[in-house]
């Protein structure tokens, strides 16, 4: 039976605060040789004062990598974003009629569509027939990567992304605003809300 479960992320590196902020501003005082106005608290103003004048080049000293679990057609918009690496799960190389995947595809839950409505069961119903087309074709002899020829958009996959926090803050202003697709914008407010969170001032203009 086909699994539903919904997007979600988790966030892989470790990250002190303080440990950052401290270390973008010891990469960011070479521009001004002004290490002799380092103290316990400069750090805080000199970052304050770096994103206030949009000197955003500085914070890319820093990077965070993400665990997003999403549907491939809102990883594909994700990686249009170039100045970041992709570590993404393959259809190729992943066979979801082993044990390992409980012999079933797992899909993601569009946000915009409500259980126990009409519209959802018809998606539901159609995804439970392309995982029996997709295990007939296993069945048949076919490989995985021809196999995946009638999985849907809204697959589960695993990607990882790493990127700068200059990066990061520009994957938010796009996938964050109403423009943006439903799903990738669900996930995305609630990462820049952990974001706001565990980096503080770098984020601190985020809406």
């Amino acid at each position: 039976m086909v699994q539903v479960v919904k997007s979600s992320f988790e966030i892989l590196t470790p990250v002190d605060a303080d440990f950052v902020l401290r270390h973008i501003e010891n990469c960011g005082r070479t521009c001004y040789q002004s290490f002799d106005k380092k103290d316990e608290t400069s750090h805080l103003r000199f970052l304050k004062h770096i994103v206030s004048r949009h000197h955003e080049s500085v914070i890319e000293h820093f990077s965070v990598s993400v665990k997003f679990i999403m549907d491939r057609a809102i990883a594909n918009e994700l990686v249009r974003h170039r100045l970041a690496s992709f570590s993404q799960e393959s259809t190729r190389y992943c066979c979801y009629a082993k044990e390992k995947f409980g012999n079933e595809i797992t899909v993601i839950k569009p946000v915009m569509l409500e259980e126990n409505t009409p519209a959802y069961d018809t998606w539901k119903n159609a995804m439970e027939g392309i995982e029996k087309a997709y295990l007939a074709m296993l069945e048949q002899g076919q490989t995985p990567e021809t196999a995946r020829s009638v999985l849907p958009c809204c697959l589960k996959t695993q990607i990882v992304v790493s990127a700068n926090l200059r990066e990061w803050k520009h994957i938010f202003n796009m996938r964050c605003s109403e423009a943006a697709h439903p799903d990738i914008r669900f996930l995305m407010r609630d990462l820049k809300a952990e974001f706001q969170k565990r980096i503080p001032i770098i984020f601190d203009d985020e809406v």
